[in-house]
Parts: C-alpha cells; sequence; structure tokens
C-alpha cells in the first residue's frame, strides 16, 4: 500500500457518497482542492470525501485515493480518476483555512465476513441492473465477498442517502440486509417505469 494514514486529513464536501473500492471520476477547479491534490499526489496521501448535504456534512466519509491525472488544463483545473479506500468518522472539524481538515478515527469492520452473498441478493442487483442498464452486471464474481455489499451500492444509481446509511454501517451481514430491502422495494418500481417507457415508445410519444 505504502500510503500514510494520519488522523487529520484534507476533506472535500461533494454531494456524492464515495464507497470503498468505488471509482470516482472528479474535475478539480477550485484553488484550495487543485492544491490538495497536488499534496496528496507528493505525499501519497488520501483524502477525505464527505456528503454535503443542504444542512450540513454527513460526519462519516471515505478516503479516495488519487490513481491518476487524466487531464491537465492550462489554466489548472484538473480531471482525476480517484479509489475510494477506506471509511472514517470526521471527530472534529478545522475549517479555519481555506481547505477543510478533519480530525478522523477510521472505522473498519467489526467482523469480516467471508460468507458468500445470499442468492436472493445477487438475483435483486442481477434484477435491478439489467432494469436499469439494458445489460447484466459483468463483476459478479466476488472475490471480496466483504466488500459485496459496496459493490452493487456502488454500480447501481442508489439513493445517496441510502449509500451514506451503507457506509455507516460496520458489519458486511447488516449492509447485506438493507441493501436487499432497498433492492426489493426498488425491483418493482424499476419493472414499472419499464413498462410505462415501452408502451410510450410504441405509441409514437416516446420519452427520452
Amino acid at each position: 500500500m505504502g500510503l500514510m494514514r494520519p488522523d487529520r486529513i484534507p476533506l472535500f464536501p461533494l454531494n456524492v457518497v464515495l464507497l470503498p473500492g468505488a471509482e470516482l471520476p472528479l474535475h478539480i477547479f477550485e484553488p484550495r482542492y487543485r492544491e490538495m491534490v497536488r499534496k496528496c499526489m507528493a505525499q501519497r496521501s488520501e483524502f477525505g470525501m464527505l456528503l454535503s448535504m443542504p444542512d450540513g456534512i454527513a460526519r462519516v466519509g471515505c478516503t479516495a485515493e488519487i490513481l491518476e491525472v487524466l487531464t491537465q488544463y492550462p489554466d489548472g483545473r484538473m480531471d482525476i480518476v480517484t479509489v475510494g479506500r477506506i471509511p472514517f468518522r470526521a471527530v472534529e472539524l478545522f475549517s479555519q483555512n481555506p481547505l477543510l481538515e478533519g480530525q478522523v478515527d477510521y472505522l473498519e469492520d467489526c467482523e469480516i465476513s467471508s460468507a458468500p452473498p445470499s442468492r436472493e441478493l445477487v438475483e435483486l442487483y442481477e434484477t435491478c441492473h439489467t432494469l436499469i442498464f439494458g445489460d447484466f452486471p459483468k463483476d459478479l464474481a466476488t472475490d471480496a465477498p466483504q466488500c459485496f455489499s459496496f459493490r452493487v451500492a456502488a454500480a447501481l444509481p442508489m439513493d445517496l442517502l441510502w449509500k451514506q446509511q451503507l457506509l455507516e454501517l460496520r458489519t458486511e451481514s447488516e449492509r447485506q440486509e438493507r441493501l436487499a430491502s432497498y433492492l426489493r422495494g426498488w425491483a418493482p418500481h424499476l419493472q414499472k417505469v419499464g413498462t410505462a417507457r415501452a408502451q410510450s415508445a410504441g405509441n409514437g410519444h416516446g420519452l427520452n
């Protein structure tokens, strides 16, 4: 790994929930975040992503490791690709500098589960993925069963607050239960929307 995990890290609040193992492309344009990216690259360190909401920021987030800088624009803006690494709780926030920083506790799972995900959850995932993308999910080989829930939640355009709830749970079995109940309610809704779309496409009133 070769990465330092300091107790105080720069924070990037954004209207997004980064999950461990999920890739997230970012367009960096504000000077303070450009500086943060340069520092993280130089020190091979991570920054923290936190969900930003109308009434403040979530206290549990996920560290982001910068995988690569895709484009560096002449005016200093850049496109980067990050990957979620480890969940953390921001115990204290420091906002004196232009860049928000946090004193953080890293959150490990309470139990390391090696049980494969339930057949039901896998089938719900396949159903929802196919209804949304018109295609079967490719990456079902569960090489790391302990992060199956994160993989599924990252692959689907789920509600942000639900993703946030999953990030805050500390056992994979709880995350999978929560996810199955979400998908159980979502699949019939997706099927209805799909049918409506197919019907409207058939009668000349295409919904695009």
